[in-house]
């Protein structure tokens, strides 16, 4: 079956803590990726690491009520994994993880776009895999290459090694998406800029940065272009980067004259601001349908 989309990565449960008790929600960054992108209308297969309990059936459940599709691939015998969330004061969060990330090779037949990072593309034995399927891709050509760091310090490894797998991915890239704080970590001392330029340096067509509530800057045809944040209250920002990453694929998708034509790049940034802005506007990593992406753009 023919896939727009394949998106290799964690799906985990978040158990995000609060003054009223532990809340359990459906998580990670790739799967959440997934779930923006079926809600984009777009069909996606996800290959992850699920446990036979029942986290992975929840996990599952909720990805295909999306719309998304989980490989079959995708199950194992170990426990689903979790990443314990704690809320800071505005709303973000930092995590403690329990995870286990091994995945089989992944066909590309049939499929536009495949997509990774996070934890996927760093932590092993599935990163190795996984950076062997970005490979392929780029060298027959068989699917343009997306990818979002979405650095986690705690489970990334060594720096210079952890930034020397994310240079390895990003040179099969056509479309690298990262956040200021990846860009801190990753550069230390870079300013906003430098890192777009660094990272293009590498291969990909288009770098994308997000900096919260003020908004992005990414380096395209035509050089930078910056877009400002959807003013909006902010819930919390769980899921937001993979929101603003998902509209980004989806782009892409519709119109792929982003990588060559500054106008629409500067557009694809403005529907991807607008859909993080839905995405923090309510709680959890819960992404807009593109109708309501649609109704906001006006």
């Amino acid at each position: 079956m023919d896939t727009d989309v394949l998106v290799i990565g964690e799906a985990l449960i978040d158990i995000v803590g609060s003054a009223e008790g532990d809340r359990e929600l459906v998580g990670g960054s790739p799967a959440n990726v997934a779930v923006g992108l079926a809600r984009q209308g777009h069909a996606v297969r996800l290959l992850t690491r699920l446990g036979r309990d029942e986290r992975g059936e929840r996990i599952a459940a909720q990805i295909t009520e999306s719309g998304a599709l989980v490989d079959e691939a995708s199950w194992t015998d170990a426990p689903t994994s979790t990443a314990r969330a704690r809320l800071r004061s505005d709303g973000s969060a930092e995590y403690e993880f329990a995870i286990d990330w091994a995945v089989p090779t992944a066909s590309l037949e049939g499929t536009r776009i495949v997509h990774t990072g996070s934890i996927a593309l760093f932590l092993e034995p599935g990163g190795s895999s996984v950076l062997e399927v970005l490979r392929r891709a780029a060298d027959t050509g068989a699917a343009l290459v997306t990818l979002d760091p979405n650095i986690r310090p705690a489970l990334v490894g060594a720096h210079e090694v952890a930034r020397a797998r994310f240079a390895q991915a990003a040179a099969s890239a056509d479309l690298v998406k990262l956040s200021d704080e990846d860009a801190a970590w990753l550069y230390p001392g870079l300013d906003a800029e430098s890192v777009l330029h660094q990272i293009a340096a590498y291969g990909p067509r288009l770098t994308v940065m997000t900096r919260g509530g003020e908004g992005a800057i990414g380096l395209g045809p035509g050089g930078v272009s910056a877009v400002d944040a959807l003013p909006v209250t902010v819930a919390d920002t769980i899921g937001a980067g993979d929101a603003y990453m998902a509209s980004l694929i989806s782009s892409a998708l519709d119109e792929p004259a982003i990588f060559e034509d500054a106008a629409s790049f500067t557009a694809a940034l403005r529907r991807a601001a607008v859909t993080a802005g839905i995405t923090v506007s309510r709680a959890g990593a819960n992404p807009p349908t593109r109708a309501e992406v649609d109704e906001r753009l006006g």
